[in-house]
């Protein structure tokens, strides 16, 4: 299945959703802490890495992010591990604008953004642990781009997949995604056929005995 199919079968469900798949698989990839820091559309996509060091002894030839924009493809997310540090930003607007401008879906760090009205005015999607003005420049550097790294207690690797929205940031393994998938879109129908009952009139607790709504996540 294509890259862009995974996409919109993802883009058709919630964090909600898709965390209660992994649930039901026994699988790690909810993260806590990391929010969208702006109002903005719902993403997904296959997730390429950054991974941050306070400066020091290594020198880095190019500003974090920017060799990891220029190696993503189309639809894919940057998620930067910044070890979930909040007194120095890790993302900003030029780095927002280089991201929109290659067709990329949005960026998830686990530490701190900046520039947040300018990224807002591109229309990227910045979600993040926190917001502070300090630069990253002089204070962390990147020291590896598509590695495996960590973000919001999940391990996560070059290729694995996310959706992020209002509610916060998933992640898929890349070889269980077909998966996860498939049971995330089994407990969206579920759970529409028991908003449509509620809706219809039915009992609250008729609604949740019929359901079996406590024991849809037991594993298989």
């Amino acid at each position: 299945m294509t890259a862009t199919t995974w996409r919109e079968r993802l883009l058709a469900l919630d964090t909600g959703l898709v965390s209660d798949a992994l649930d039901r698989l026994a699988l790690k990839g909810a993260t806590y802490g990391i929010r969208p820091v702006f109002p903005s559309s719902r993403i997904a996509g296959r997730v390429q890495t950054v991974h941050t060091t306070p400066a020091g002894r290594t020198v880095s030839q190019h500003h974090l992010g920017m060799r990891t924009i220029a190696a993503a493809e189309p639809g894919d997310v940057i998620v930067v591990d910044s070890g979930g540090r909040i007194d120095v930003s890790s993302w900003g607007d030029i780095l927002s604008t280089a991201s929109k401008l290659k067709g990329l879906s949005g960026v998830v760090v686990d530490g701190a953004c900046r520039d947040v009205d300018g990224c807002q005015a591109v229309g990227f999607p910045v979600y993040a642990r926190g917001i502070v003005p300090m630069t990253a420049r002089g204070r962390i550097v990147e020291d590896a781009f598509n590695v495996p790294v960590q973000c919001g207690g999940v391990a996560v690797h070059p290729g694995d997949w996310l959706i992020a929205d209002g509610s916060g940031v998933v992640f898929i393994p890349q070889d269980r995604v077909a998966e996860v998938l498939g049971v995330a879109e089994e407990l969206a129908a579920a759970e529409q056929q028991m908003l449509a009952s509620l809706k219809e009139g039915m009992a609250v607790l008729q609604v949740d005995q019929q359901s079996g709504y406590e024991q849809m996540l037991k594993h298989d």
